[in-house]
């Protein structure tokens, strides 16, 4: 798992990973002020004009927006992530595994709805867990890291799977290799939580799978 995070974090470099990694911050970047802009004013509508209330709720709101910011932006990486999974899994496999004949998985089109609708998942499970994480701060923040580090790990395995098998192939694959998929989701849900390492989550986790795709299990 640390060597595929290590030869991954080594491609960085790599003039194929500089549209990628552009790119994927400007989105991240854009959707977490979106977030914040979003979360602000349904706080702001909730207030609904002058007086002390509002500006409590005014004053809430900001420490709440960076709050959902903090734990939305890892749902927000993996939808990223998805977008970039070919570039990233073709330019790793050109330098590292030059033998292996040409993807032939699963049609962009599923490969694309899976990391969506996988995201979207994230985001609702996320938002379940934020009044916990309110309530009981330190068993919410490991309940929203672990959920953090599943679906990363998860999907961005099964991303770079299905470039090259079916999607019912990939999530067996998936299933069978659990253990190792979660460790590395799990230091990729601790990199997410660091800005602004956590901008080069998309890619990085994109190459590190698939390098762990391509271990001999």
């Amino acid at each position: 798992m640390f060597r595929a995070l290590l030869l991954a974090a080594g491609q960085l470099l790599d003039p194929a990973f500089r549209r990628p990694l552009l790119l994927g911050a400007v989105l991240a970047l854009a959707g977490g002020f979106g977030i914040a802009g979003l979360v602000g004013w349904g706080l702001g509508e909730v207030a609904g004009g002058s007086g002390w209330f509002a500006g409590v709720v005014a004053a809430a709101g900001g420490v709440l927006a960076l709050f959902a910011v903090f734990w939305f932006f890892v749902p927000l990486l993996l939808a990223v992530a998805s977008l970039f999974t070919d570039g990233v899994a073709e330019a790793v496999e050109r330098r590292h595994y030059p033998a292996l004949p040409p993807a032939r998985g699963a049609p962009a089109a599923v490969q694309a709805w899976a990391g969506g609708a996988l995201a979207l998942k994230m985001a609702g499970l996320t938002l379940i867990l934020l009044p916990l994480s309110l309530l009981l701060p330190i068993v919410g923040a490991l309940a929203l890291w672990a959920v953090a580090a599943i679906g990363l790990g998860e999907g961005l395995f099964e991303g770079v799977a299905m470039r090259r098998m079916g999607r019912d192939a990939a999530a067996a694959l998936r299933r069978r290799r659990r253990g190792e998929i979660w460790g590395m989701g799990a230091a990729l849900a601790l990199l997410a939580l660091v800005a602004p390492l956590n901008l080069l989550v998309p890619v990085l986790g994109t190459a590190a799978m698939t390098h762990l795709l391509h271990r001999p299990e």
